[in-house]
Order: C-alpha cells, then structure tokens, then sequence
C-alpha cells in the first residue's frame, strides 16, 4: 500500500470508530449509575443508558382511608423518574423496607413501612443494633395482616400506574436488607421478621399478573431460602415463573467455584436452572466486599482473576450498576461504551429488501442474552406486525413492514423507550 493510501485508510479508520462512539448506546442494557453519579459525571451519560434508585413504599402511600383504602401520592416517584428521563435515560428501580443504618425520620435503620401501618396495634417491629456490622436495623412485622395485604395492593397499584411507562425499564423487589433476601446478623423468622414462605407464593403471583411491560427481579440470594424452605423463588423460576434476577456482589472474589472460594454466588445463579437467562433478565452491582472491586472491574486484567467481559458473558448479564466505577482510573467513556457493549442484547441490521409493496428487514441479536422487553421494527412512520422480544444471542429475524421503502430510516420501536432507537449495520 502507498503510503498516501495508507494514511487515508488510517484516517478513515479512526473516523469510523468515531462515528461508532458517538451512536447513542443501545437501550435498556449496560453500565448503571446513580442519578447523583449521573449528575457529576456529565462525560459518562452518552456512554449509559440506564441509572438506578431505591424508592419507599411510604413515600407513595401516605395515608389509609376510610374502609381500608390507601391514599397514595406518586409525585416523589414521578419527579425521580422525570429527573432521569432529562438525560436520556430510563430508571432501574428498587423497592425496599430494611435498609441497615440508612436514617428515615430521624431514625437510624428505620423500616419504610408506612406510618398508618405501624401505628397499628397488632404490629409490632423487631430490632437489631448492629447487624452484619451494617447498622441499626428495623424489621417488618410480617406477623401483621395488613402489611401482608398492604405489600400486594401496592405492588398491584404500581404495576396499574407504571408498568406501561417507558421512564422505568426494569423494577427489582424482595425482602430483607437491601430488598436482597438476606437478613445478615440476624435469624430469619418467617412470618415475623421476614415473610412467610405462603405470602411470598402470594406475592410472586401478584407481580407475574400485574407486570407484563416491565421486567421485574429478585435476589439470587432467594435460591439460598429456597433450600431452607423459607422462599420459593428458586422452586417457582424452574417451574417457569419469569422473574429476573440480580446478583449486589457482582465478582466479588468468592463469587465463582472455579476459584476454590466458596462459589457462594455462582451456586444460587446455578439454583435458578441454566435456561433461565432465556426468557427473565440478569443484572446485579459490582461488589463492594473490597473498596476496590468497583473501580477496577474495568481494567484490561479484570478483578480477581477474572475480566469484565468473561463474567458478563458466563452470567448473561443485561445490566450492572457500576457506580463507583467513575472514582477509579478505568471509567473513561470509551471504555464504559465498550462495557456496556458487553451486556445483553446486541441487535444488528442485516439484509433489508424491497419486496413489493413492503420491506423485509433482517435483524440479528449479536449479544450475550436477549431482548426481554416488547417491541418490533420501523421504517419511517410504519411498523411491523412481529415482536423482537425474546430475539435468543445468535437468532436473526425477519421483519416485514408494510408501505416502506428501503430509503426509509429503520428504527427499534417499543412501548417501553423514551423514543425509537435506529438500528444500524456493522461497520
């Protein structure tokens, strides 16, 4: 090659790779931040498209009516949903009610069970000073009836109000610490300190009726219940309930078996049957069992011996909340891209023909795991009759749209994003 040729093709090279860094990243997938890490770090937002939040149930429930109705106020939750929707992305939410030393109310640990509920006579909360060494923690009264029934009218209202909402892309739930299933330092009781496995059967139902837009998750530390018999998550997911799962200790150092440290992690992934990527999402956070698990999970060498893009791929990771990624010396843009790249789904545009009267549009999933919300394909203002959900790493679909033409722009349409995403062919 002369050595004019060459200098255009490298230049041509580096254009390229420009004009891929500067496409929106692909929705619904990716790194994670917090809205404040979103807020301070404005170099990051075009390389993520998901940012995530804790909610309280008695933010929204305010107060009990006449006759047992709840009064609720959602404008706390809208305006945390208009805030990140402002940068473009859309919200992984968490619902909780014990979170250790976490101060609500003036009360270090305090439950975020409303406060109609805990003036009642027949509840009555337990304490815990400093368990896991994580703080002062309250616990639900699940002894209480009327927390029982109150957990399932609100998750039955969320789901009315927003489960069509394209701002919330995935919701996460559970009980214990964290929403995480466990009550570390502490006994679990069920029935009093931690649901009764019964209710938890009751609740399961609730969410797989009332949410069918948005995908919704539990703790794969609930596969640890389920051999004692105290949740039957595990139990319910291998016989074909359709929940997503996320793991808070993402790579940490005794995550995997392979590393002859326990494998606490890779055993309750392994609870939930080795299709269940197939139809629920994964997700999870990078570990904080080390200060430094989360800013060097980027590096080129990984963490613990294992690298960023091997352990998303061995776990069909579609999300990770990387938050304190930004504090290390990895969490450029570029890499953050390239990360987020690595999660999920990956579609492609593939051959597209004029048939017709309409357009035949191939689209191939080139990632790790699928696409688990509802949508199809567009060209111009016209859509296709076929859903892409579900669209398996290696599939291609075929797409047809009526009344398109070939120099129409083809786009990613869905009730569940903020505006169409177009698809492109690899360069």
């Amino acid at each position: 090659m002369k050595p004019c040729a060459a200098l255009l093709a490298q230049i041509a090279s580096v254009l390229l790779a420009a004009a891929v860094r500067a496409d929106p990243p692909e929705p619904l997938k990716g790194l994670v931040l917090w809205p404040d890490c979103a807020k301070s770090h404005p170099e990051l937002s075009d390389a993520v498209s998901l940012e995530f939040s804790y909610f309280l149930p008695c933010d929204a429930a305010v107060a009990q009516l006449p006759g047992g109705a709840v009064k609720y106020d959602w404008r706390k939750f809208d305006a945390l949903l208009a805030d990140i929707a402002s940068r473009g992305h859309q919200t992984v939410i968490r619902f909780r009610y014990a979170y250790p030393g976490e101060k609500l109310g003036g009360v270090k640990g305090a439950t975020a069970v409303p406060g109609f509920i805990k003036k009642r006579r027949d509840y009555k909360e337990t304490f815990a000073p400093d368990p896991g060494g994580d703080g002062p923690t309250w616990y639900p009264d699940w002894s209480c009836k009327a927390l029982e029934d109150f957990t399932l009218a609100f998750y039955a209202e969320l789901a009315r109000r927003y489960d069509a909402d394209p701002r919330l892309a995935f919701l996460e739930t559970g009980f214990g610490h964290w929403a995480e299933y466990h009550t570390s330092g502490t006994k679990i009781r069920p029935g009093k300190n931690f649901p009764s496995a019964e209710f938890q059967k009751r609740f399961f139902a609730l969410m797989e009726k009332s949410f069918k837009l948005t995908p919704w998750m539990v703790s794969i530390d609930s596969a640890m219940r389920d051999k004692k018999g105290v949740s039957p998550a595990a139990d319910l997911a291998r016989k074909g309930m359709a929940f997503g799962l996320f793991d808070d200790s993402f790579m940490c150092e005794s995550h995997d078996t392979a590393g002859g440290k326990g494998g606490w992690n890779e055993k309750n992934w392994r609870a939930f049957g080795p299709d269940h990527w197939k139809k629920s999402p994964h997700g999870g956070e990078i570990s904080y069992f080390k200060r430094s698990d989360q800013k060097d999970f980027l590096s080129p060498r990984g963490i613990h011996g294992v690298k960023w893009k091997d352990a998303a791929a061995k776990y069909r990771i579609s999300f990770m909340i990387a938050n304190d990624a930004p504090g290390g010396a990895y969490a450029t843009p570029a890499r953050f891209r390239e990360a987020s790249r690595e999660c999920g789904h990956r579609l492609e545009l593939g051959r597209v023909r004029q048939t017709g009267g309409a357009l035949a549009v191939e689209v191939a999933n080139r990632g790790i795991a699928p696409f688990y919300h509802e949508g199809t394909i567009s060209a111009g203002s016209r859509r296709a009759k076929g859903t892409i959900k579900g669209i398996l790493p290696g599939e291609t679909r075929i797409f047809t749209v009526p009344g398109a033409r070939k120099s129409d722009e083809i786009r990613l349409v869905s009730p569940k994003l903020l505006k169409p995403f177009p698809l492109r062919k690899t360069p």
